[in-house]
């Protein structure tokens, strides 16, 4: 399970450095980097950590 939020938050870091360098997307921008901060932050909190 940990491997597939990973992978979620990878997905969409991604397109939102894509729609920051392209410009596109506007506020859908903001929305998923949101998205993925609080991914990482529940990620942190329910003890999993990082594991590489």
């Amino acid at each position: 399970m940990a491997g597939l939020i990973w992978t979620i938050i990878v997905i969409l870091f991604v397109l939102w450095l894509l729609g920051f360098l392209l410009h596109f997307g506007g506020g859908l921008i903001h929305l998923i980097l949101l998205i993925v901060v609080i991914l990482i932050i529940v990620n942190l909190l329910t003890g999993r950590g990082l594991r590489v």
